[in-house]
C-alpha cells in the first residue's frame, strides 16, 4: 500500500499518548497505533528510500523505524511509550547511531526533515575542524549555500570554549560538538498527503553534499594532539 498521508487523527493519538503515557492507556488502542502511526510511517519510510534510491542509483542506504517502546533501562521517571517516533536513512557501514543519517521525525506538535551526525565523536569533529583548517574553501562554499536557503536550521551543541575563529561564515560550524540540519514544520499541509514523499526527498537532495562531507571524514587522517 502506497502512503496517503498521515491524518489529523495520527496527531491527536500523540497528544493523547504523550498525556496517557501508560500501559493501561495505550494496550486497549495498540491497534489504533498501527493504524494511524505504525502503519503510515512504515509506507512513508519505505517510499522515501526507495525514491531517493531511485534518484541516486549509487546511494545505498539501509532503512531503520523507530519502535514506540522506549527501553526499559532507561524510562528514568518517563512512560513507556515515546510520542514522538521517526526513521532514518544510513550508510550501510554505519549503525543507525554511528554515522550521518537522514530523518524524519513526526512529533504532537511538529513534523521534522533533516540530516544529522549527533554521535560524532570528538575525533571526528577535530577531523571536521582540521579539513577546514587545510581547506576551508569547500565548506565555505556549502556554508554558503547553506545561508542562501530559508529551510533548514544549523543545530547541534556548541563547545562552551570556541576551537578557533574562522569568521562569521564558518564559526557556527566549526564551534560544535555535533552538527544537525533540521527543517521543523507546524503539523499541518503536506503531512496530510503524499506529497510528503517527494518534500522528504527533495530535502535529502538539498543535504546530500553535506552528508557525504560529514561522512568521508571517516578516511581523514586522525589529527595530531599539539
Amino acid at each position: 500500500m502506497s502512503f496517503q498521508g498521515f491524518s489529523p487523527a495520527s496527531v491527536e493519538f500523540l497528544w493523547q499518548l504523550r498525556f496517557n503515557n501508560e500501559r493501561s492507556w495505550f494496550e486497549p488502542r495498540k491497534q489504533e497505533f498501527i493504524d494511524l502511526i505504525r502503519e503510515p510511517m512504515r509506507e512513508l519510510a519505505v517510499q522515501v528510500q526507495r525514491t531517493v534510491g531511485e534518484r541516486h542509483p549509487k546511494l545505498q542506504l539501509n532503512l531503520k523505524i523507530s519502535r514506540v517502546y522506549r527501553d526499559a533501562r532507561r524510562l528514568h521517571g518517563r512512560g513507556p511509550y515515546k510520542d514522538h517516533l521517526w526513521f532514518v536513512l544510513h550508510r550501510p557501514e554505519d549503525d543507525a547511531n554511528n554515522g550521518p543519517a537522514f530523518y524524519f521525525e513526526l512529533a504532537p506538535e511538529y513534523y521534522s526533515i533533516g540530516m544529522g551526525y549527533w554521535s560524532a565523536t570528538p575525533v571526528t569533529m577535530a577531523k571536521f575542524r582540521a579539513r577546514i583548517d587545510r581547506d576551508p574553501a569547500v565548506m565555505e562554499k556549502l556554508a554558503r549555500r547553506f545561508c542562501r536557503q530559508k529551510n533548514f536550521a544549523l543545530e547541534g551543541e556548541i563547545y562552551h570554549r570556541p576551537k578557533g575563529d574562522k569568521g562569521k561564515l564558518l564559526d557556527p560550524w566549526y564551534n560544535r560538538r555535533n552538527i544537525a540540519l533540521t527543517w521543523d514544520r507546524a503539523c499541518e499541509g503536506s503531512l496530510f498527503t503524499p506529497k510528503l514523499v517527494d518534500e522528504i526527498a527533495d530535502g535529502v537532495e538539498f543535504l546530500l553534499p553535506y552528508f557525504e562531507y560529514l561522512a568521508s571524514l571517516a578516511g581523514d587522517p586522525e589529527p595530531q594532539k599539539g
